[in-house]
């Protein structure tokens, strides 16, 4: 059985102790309760752990590259999704790197909006989207709204920048699928799902739209134009 999200593997764990599962893990499966150790899952769930909290920090300091006069930075989670600690994760970050943190909640369509509607009077710097699949299905109206409120934001994945995003960092996942696809190939061949440790994503990538930093009036650093995997123009 595959799990593409934590959440799905968390009910596949409930449903059966007995059928293998494979997943992705965008936060610690064993803090969730989902393997007993990353070497040794030791049950009938394992899979590829993409680094979804694990990457605030350096996402938080390419933001601040792109936009260097950045004190302030909204960052806005799904209160109800998978990835319960990121606002705590991105306040320890900002914390190190003298950011103040305003913390918005959306999950559902009208909340995004509404999240939006408080810029008016408390404009931030800078917007950071938490990595939630809510979020990723709503990617052209969260665009949208940042394009509409010229602010810089900072995503989880490429289908933000590819949607008209201003940039992304985070684990490939096309990379991720290809090796949750070896695990399967693995299970069928005979493999035990308690034997196959918990893969760590090794592949990164840094996504920047170059059209939209130029709408933003943002001089991208050359710097970080050479480290970027792709740039779209």
């Amino acid at each position: 059985m595959i799990a593409t999200l934590a959440t799905g593997a968390m009910a596949a764990k409930f449903a059966t102790t007995t059928i293998p599962v494979v997943s992705m893990f965008g936060e610690d499966p064993v803090k969730l309760g989902l393997v007993a150790s990353l070497a040794s899952p030791g049950g009938n769930v394992t899979g590829i752990n993409f680094w979804g909290a694990e990457l605030v920090a350096k996402r938080l300091e390419l933001l601040r590259e792109i936009v260097p006069a950045a004190t302030r930075v909204s960052v806005l989670s799904n209160p109800n999704g998978p990835n319960a600690e990121t606002v705590r994760d991105v306040q320890s970050a900002a914390r190190a790197m003298g950011l103040q943190i305003q913390d918005l909640k959306a999950n559902t369509s009208r909340g995004i909006n509404a999240a939006f509607a408080t810029f008016v009077s408390e404009r931030p710097d800078a917007l950071f989207v938490d990595t939630d699949p809510f979020f990723t299905n709503r990617r052209v109206q969260l665009v949208h709204l940042a394009t509409l409120h010229r602010i810089p934001a900072t995503y989880g994945g490429r289908q933000f920048v590819e949607a008209g995003g201003l940039m992304s960092y985070g684990s490939n996942i096309a990379d991720a699928w290809r090796q949750l696809g070896v695990y399967v190939g693995r299970i069928l061949k005979g493999a035990k799902t308690a034997d196959l440790p918990v893969v760590q994503a090794s592949k990164f990538e840094l996504v920047i739209n170059a059209q939209t930093a130029t709408m933003l009036d943002l001089i991208v650093p050359p710097g970080l134009l050479a480290r970027a995997d792709e740039v779209i123009e």
